[in-house]
């Protein structure tokens, strides 16, 4: 399967934007809850130069690696499981070989 011959069915793209959707809130969320930790912790200067740093850092890696183009898609779901972000069982429903891309693409 060559990832730009790739198509996706209706069903496999309703698939993708809940599982997409669903890997965002979960990071997003997680750094949330960092920020809100770190933020009230801050008790010199020095911290909030560093956790601008971080943000800015952090935005820059999710603007990057949240790309709903369906020829990198395989790839970016493969990198979602690989950081926790989603499990095989939320891309059920997609096609066998698809899934058994992505998982294998998560274990490199």
């Amino acid at each position: 399967m060559q990832v730009n011959e790739i198509i996706w069915s209706e069903t496999e793209q309703k698939i993708a934007e809940v599982a997409f959707q669903k890997a965002y809130e979960r990071e997003t969320s997680t750094l949330i809850q960092e920020i809100r930790e770190s933020a009230g912790a801050i008790t010199e200067l020095d911290q909030i130069w560093r956790l601008h740093d971080f943000l800015s850092a952090r935005r820059h890696e999710i603007d990057g690696k949240y790309d709903f183009s369906y020829s990198v898609l395989l790839f970016v779901f493969a990198t979602f499981i690989k950081q926790g972000w989603l499990q095989p069982t939320d891309l059920e429903g997609l096609a066998k070989d698809k899934l058994a891309k992505i998982i294998s693409l998560a274990r490199m």
